[in-house]
């Protein structure tokens, strides 16, 4: 099959196909069941903190396994692993659908992550390997629009479903498709070179594994149980000793799951920072900007939903043509003023009151949306460009964690500052009115966006820095 299909110019679509199809899975299916969690707590007999782990586990194995996951695709095959992947997710989808308990859930949750981030990983690393550098801007931004859509899509279409059905149906939706997508990564996916004779790392994959999920178990956790509580400073403090022995131990081992001579690739590193620094600045806003259009401007939910939907509407259109862009002037200009019309578009949605039009409003998402867009593709391109083919699977890896890793961590910030705020400007008051308490609330929405506009700033800062070239050979 696919060598009937490599002699047409649209093979290359066709590989696209499939993997934005696992791209879109993977990244819907971590944000659709959070509209369907109080369904689930009420039929399997549980309780919102036990429920909440539905959600909580699939995000700590996705981002604890992305870097060994794109290692085992630059060892096994990409197009292979691929395929593994979605059968993976795809039977563990069945399976979540068929729980009787929330543990049974939960438990088949951590699989369909192992699944996702098998796609999640190696995505980025085959579109790279089979467009040519002068597209490569342009295919990457249309992958960074379907990670932005399935993430800001989920709890949409996650209502529909429920409303329409029940809960089962949020996992149920994925078999076809993971079945489509199984079946295009067999007959379209290149058959992948003979397997490269070196070793995997297990040892060092598990010492990242473990670390990464116990920081962000302290991240997702610190405001229920306290910043500076024994379980959360524990937890911290258990990651950084398990980092510390991966570090000294991957620069002792032949075969290392990640080389960290990569790191020392200035455009490698600072597209990657600047990302992580790209998603805490846009996840600032992302949890909070609902709140306050539903509890300040006492806008509908459907409401809400449309003026939600500028951002990725507005990244849409965007991204693509940021991309073809960046294929032709390099990334420097695109990422940094990307970065500035982000920060400036939460300085507006800070400033915004009850009594701001509903205009304002809109114009202050598109504009997160414009920067955004302006930044993910010639960011992505920069990132990919930067390593050797060999390495495309670790790359690919990275920079999911990375934007993984930004999610959480903007969140965790957000709410952390909102909360402390709304507890100093509420302090003194024992019975405090609606009034006092929605004007606590902005005072804590406003600080927090803020601290995302000073984090964007900062990653343009960094951003500027890259020299935006390219390894030779790709």
């Amino acid at each position: 099959m696919q060598e009937r299909l490599q002699g047409y110019s649209y093979y290359k679509w066709l590989i696209f196909g499939v993997v934005g199809t696992g791209t879109f899975m993977s990244t819907l299916t971590a944000s659709i069941v959070n509209v369907a969690l109080p369904p689930i707590t009420t039929a399997l007999h549980s309780n919102i903190a036990t429920a909440q782990w539905v959600v909580t586990a699939y995000l700590l194995v996705i981002t604890s396994l992305l870097p060994l996951m794109g290692r085992l695709g630059d060892v096994l095959g990409r197009s292979k692993l691929f395929g593994y992947g979605f059968a993976g997710f795809t039977a563990a989808s069945l399976l979540c659908g068929t729980a009787s308990s929330i543990g049974m859930l939960t438990a088949f949750r951590v699989l369909q992550a192992i699944g996702a981030s098998v796609l999640m990983a190696n995505a980025m690393a085959i579109v790279t390997s089979f467009f040519p550098p002068n597209e490569r801007g342009k295919v990457l931004g249309m992958i960074g629009t379907i990670v932005a859509l399935g993430s800001l899509c989920g709890p949409g279409l996650g209502g529909l479903l429920v409303e329409a059905f029940d809960w089962h149906a949020i996992f149920f939706v994925n078999i076809p498709v993971g079945v489509l997508g199984y079946a295009g990564a067999r007959l379209i996916l290149p058959v992948d070179r003979e397997r490269r004779q070196e070793t995997i790392d297990y040892l060092g994959a598990a010492l990242f594994a473990a670390g990464m999920a116990s920081l962000l178990l302290a991240l997702n956790n610190g405001t229920e149980w306290g910043w500076l509580s024994l379980m959360t400073l524990g937890c911290i403090l258990f990651s950084l000793v398990l980092f510390v022995l991966f570090i000294r131990y991957e620069k002792r081992v032949a075969q290392p799951m990640l080389e960290l001579s990569i790191f020392k690739n200035r455009d490698f590193s600072t597209g990657n920072l600047a990302g992580l620094l790209s998603f805490m600045a846009m996840f600032s806003s992302s949890l909070l900007v609902p709140y306050f259009l539903h509890d300040i401007m006492a806008f509908s939910p459907g409401k809400i939903g449309l003026i939600m939907s500028a951002f990725p509407l507005v990244m849409a259109v965007v991204a693509p043509l940021s991309g073809m862009l960046s294929d032709k002037v390099g990334p420097v200009a695109l990422t940094t003023s990307g970065l500035g019309v982000l920060a400036a578009g939460l300085v507006i949605t800070a400033n915004l009151q009850a009594g701001s039009g509903l205009w304002l409003i809109l114009a202050s998402q598109a504009l997160m949306g414009l920067g955004n867009g302006l930044f993910q593709s010639p960011n992505n391109n920069s990132v990919m460009s930067a390593v050797e083919p060999r390495q495309l699977g670790v790359a690919g890896g990275i920079n999911a964690l990375a934007r993984n890793f930004g999610m959480v961590c903007g969140t965790a910030l957000a709410v952390a500052i909102l909360e402390h705020q709304r507890m100093v400007s509420l302090s003194g008051l024992s019975q405090p009115t609606p009034a006092q308490q929605a004007a606590a609330f902005m005072d804590g929405y406003q600080a927090a966006l803020f601290v995302g506009a000073g984090l964007a700033v900062a990653g343009m800062l960094i951003s500027c820095k890259r020299a935006g070239k390219t390894v030779s050979g790709q």
